[in-house]
């Protein structure tokens, strides 16, 4: 099809994506589900004086009702035929799926949702019998016995937030240039780091590792502000700035893959990341706040540690048990599929599909479904990519060298013990 033809396509498509990023502006996931800090400052209080209380947190669930009939019109309206149109209707239904889990934000009815948008520890890894679990369960027994069954160490010194915030800065006005990005340490802020396409916000009064330094930086700075700068700069599909709940799992895999191949990762973080995915899996189970709060605590994490990593799965669910908010279960899945996908992609010499992912806030089906639209011109590449891709020699390294390592049968080794 010539352009002239396609273009009433490409009109359609584009009125269709605006449609879609007015539809979505005000459904905002984390924040929805968010905790306050007085939360965690009231059960620190409790627990100094010896209690260990329910936490109790107020929600106020949205009426999305607008938002869901725009989005299925715009599901309907999108030509599935087009690789742009198949795009727009499978991102506009994930849109709805987030929208009613949020609506019922605070009952345990956020639960089936979640687990449609995130899955939930026993699913099974793509291209694996193994599953999210067992994979939690090898990087513990790893990390166990690196530690010889105690605590990993903690990092020999500390930086503060605010000396973080200004490396940070500098590192991030180098990369994409100067007053492109702001970096800000946020005192209410529950994760250690957020990032958006022009902020990027540190938590307050939190000391921060080297690890945590570069972690940070190839995680937000250069997989999700990157991609969101490179999803607002395309021509047709605005939308690819922000995060569709389907590509989420593929957005926080390809940070921790960042993490992995910029030599950022460490296994205390690989630690973390697993005892969240059991967790989940307690809680769905029907263990309440207080019990997943304790058995962090006897895995060796520190008292805020503790309740950090318990408030996140219990974001948005009664805090009673048998519900959870599993967005942590695409940490680890995410990973070994985006790992899988790069190898997948340089064995079959398509470096271009690795490219293409940073292009915007893709899921890794849209980087080979809009292959053609890469080709064509619809789609802009990448602007800005992480430096360890634009290393392609030593990703290549990397890469190749994994495809062969993984011919090599462990038994043959084992012969010399």
């Amino acid at each position: 099809m010539d352009d002239t033809a396609l273009a009433p396509v490409l009109q359609r498509c584009a009125e269709l994506d605006r449609r879609l990023v007015d539809a979505v502006r005000g459904i905002r996931v984390l924040a929805t589900v968010a905790w306050p800090a007085a939360v965690e400052r009231r059960f620190l209080h409790d627990l100094h004086r010896g209690r260990e209380t329910l936490p109790h947190v107020v929600y106020h669930a949205p009426d999305f009702s607008k938002q869901r009939a725009e989005l299925e019109a715009i599901a309907s309206a999108a030509d599935a035929a087009h690789p742009l149109g198949m795009y727009l209707a499978r991102s506009a239904t994930s849109w709805q799926t987030a929208a009613r889990m949020l609506e019922a934000v605070g009952t345990a009815d956020v639960t089936g949702p979640s687990i449609e948008l995130y899955g939930k520890p026993g699913d099974a890894l793509p291209g694996s019998a193994q599953t999210n679990l067992d994979a939690a369960r090898y990087f513990l027994d790893i990390a166990a016995e690196l530690g010889d069954g105690h605590a990993l160490p903690e990092a020999e010194y500390c930086i503060s937030c605010e000396v973080l915030r200004k490396e940070v800065q500098d590192e991030v006005d180098a990369f994409f240039g100067s007053g492109k990005v702001r970096v800000e340490v946020d005192p209410e802020l529950t994760a250690k780091a957020a990032a958006g396409a022009t902020r990027i916000r540190l938590r307050g009064a939190t000391g921060f590792s080297e690890y945590d330094r570069s972690q940070l930086l190839a995680h937000e700075a250069f997989v999700h502000t990157l991609t969101a700068l490179n999803g607002r700069a395309q021509p047709v599909l605005k939308s690819l700035s922000r995060t569709a709940p389907r590509a989420t799992a593929t957005q926080e895999g390809l940070a921790v893959f960042a993490e992995l191949m910029s030599g950022s990762i460490d296994i205390a973080r690989l630690q973390r990341i697993s005892l969240r995915i059991l967790a989940i899996d307690m809680a769905l189970r029907g263990a309440d706040f207080i019990e997943v709060y304790r058995w962090f605590r006897a895995h060796d994490q520190s008292v805020a540690d503790s309740f950090y990593s318990t408030q996140r799965v219990y974001r948005g669910v009664p805090v009673t048990g048998g519900s959870a908010f599993t967005k942590d279960n695409v940490y680890l899945a995410g990973l070994l599929t985006v790992h899988t996908f790069f190898r997948w992609a340089f064995k079959r010499r398509r470096l271009d599909l690795l490219r293409h992912l940073f292009a915007g806030k893709l899921a890794l089906e849209d980087a080979i479904a809009l292959r053609p639209c890469f080709a064509d011109g619809y789609l802009a590449p990448p602007k800005y990519l992480p430096p360890w891709v634009e290393r392609s020699q030593g990703l290549a390294a990397k890469l190749a060298f994994s495809l062969f390592a993984n011919r090599i049968r462990m038994g043959r080794i084992g012969e010399w013990e």
